[in-house]
């Protein structure tokens, strides 16, 4: 259902929104980009004169206790988002320190067209993980329509992302915004991408990736790999990998889809050179080595110069491109120049008439970190859930929207 074909005048509009910002050692939102991203949806239910309930997530808060079991709500509290809220939409914003029951439904009840609210984390309560459909009714009884605008936990069958949905009528549930741009801009690349088409796949490990890489290969022409990732599959091969990182039972699985790969035509790009270190230290002595060839008591920990060109070559005769994941060791200034020249190379190709797509943390951070933000085509606020749409998982948020 469209957003905009619902009347919203005077009705309450239950809208999940992701706000699992980062916070300080003082509370205080240290990233508001997921915050931002919610901006045009809650606008709009506002101006139509709708009243938004908002639901959020921070955190993990039940994984996270005290000794003696209780939930340390100060520190997962959503009262930490109110403020930077209410200076984005320029409007105060309401607090409720419950998510469900009379205090709730009494904080609801009083809210005027133009005035909005934020729930306390749904992950407070038990129920939220488990789909808890008694916990979802609770939360569907506060409102007329209920509004998915968080993408980033699509891929979660949570009792405020999915089951939620079904307590309320098809022509009264929708996607906000946000997840609407999400869908449609992954939707260019698993349904019919411009040719040639490159994935960009980088990361610790392969079995973080084999879905993901599993379908590139059925969907893309080149595929790039980076990151610790790429020594498993150098060793596989029979490179030397001298102490970098290698999940030796994943090696099998690292052949089958450089066979698959073959025999679908696609071409693998690993690097041809590392940046090399003596030890997992940001002042460790470093050199360059053939990415097959590292010393014994060395490791590589970014992609070489050699890589580095080549890499670049393949990501600008690229008319679709895919990033997700770093090349290297990103957090450690030594070993971040690699993803860097990645994150500009994939910027040069945008410019030049490629769609981009990025996804995942360090990626987004590489784009953030080089000022070349504004010059990718999209860069996702869902790392799970966009590994998830393009592995061809279904996301339970999004289908309890659509049954």
């Amino acid at each position: 259902m469209d957003l905009r074909n619902i009347a919203l005048k005077g009705q309450r509009v239950l809208l999940r929104v992701d706000f699992n910002v980062p916070l300080d050692d003082t509370f205080k939102v240290t990233d508001a980009t997921r915050i931002k991203a919610a901006i045009p949806t809650i606008q709009y239910i506002i101006e139509q004169g709708g009243i938004p309930i908002l639901l959020s997530h921070l955190g993990r808060p039940q994984k996270d206790k005290r000794e003696d079991g209780s939930i340390k709500r100060l520190a997962y509290s959503l009262q930490h988002t109110v403020p930077v809220l209410a200076e984005l939409l320029r409007r105060p914003v309401h607090f409720c320190g419950e998510t469900t029951g009379e205090l709730v439904q009494a904080a609801c009840d009083v809210l005027n067209e133009g005035e909005l609210i934020i729930l306390e984390n749904t992950r407070f309560h038990v129920g939220e993980k488990t789909g808890d459909s008694e916990f979802a009714q609770g939360l569907a009884d506060l409102a007329d329509v209920y509004v998915n605008d968080a993408f980033g936990t699509a891929h979660r069958a949570h009792a405020s992302t999915a089951t939620v949905a079904s307590h309320f009528e098809p022509a009264n549930r929708a996607f906000g915004f946000l997840m609407e741009k999400e869908l449609k801009n992954a939707e260019r690349l698993t349904k019919d991408p411009a040719r040639p088409f490159c994935a960009i796949i980088g990361g610790a490990k392969v079995s973080d990736k084999i879905g993901l890489l599993d379908q590139m290969i059925a969907k893309v022409d080149k595929l790039i790999i980076g990151g610790g990732m790429a020594y498993t599959f150098l060793k596989a091969m029979g490179g030397l990998i001298g102490n970098s990182l290698c999940e030796d039972d994943q090696t099998g699985i690292a052949m089958g889809i450089l066979a698959k790969a073959e025999n679908k035509g696609v071409e693998i790009l690993l690097p041809s050179d590392s940046i090399i270190a003596d030890k997992f230290d940001p002042d460790a002595a470093t050199q360059v080595a053939f990415s097959n060839q590292i010393p014994d008591g060395w490791m590589g920990l970014d992609i070489g110069p050699s890589a580095r060109e080549q890499f670049a070559e393949a990501i600008a005769s690229s008319s679709s491109i895919l990033w997700n994941g770093p090349m290297g060791v990103f957090e450690m200034e030594a070993f971040a120049t690699g993803t860097l020249e990645v994150a500009k190379a994939v910027a040069k190709a945008t410019s030049n008439g490629a769609f981009s797509l990025v996804g995942g943390g360090d990626s987004v951070s590489a784009i953030n970190q080089s000022g070349l933000s504004d010059q990718i085509s999209y860069i996702s606020t869902g790392g799970g859930a966009m590994l998830a749409l393009l592995e061809g998982r279904t996301l339970p948020g999004v289908e309890a929207i659509k049954a």
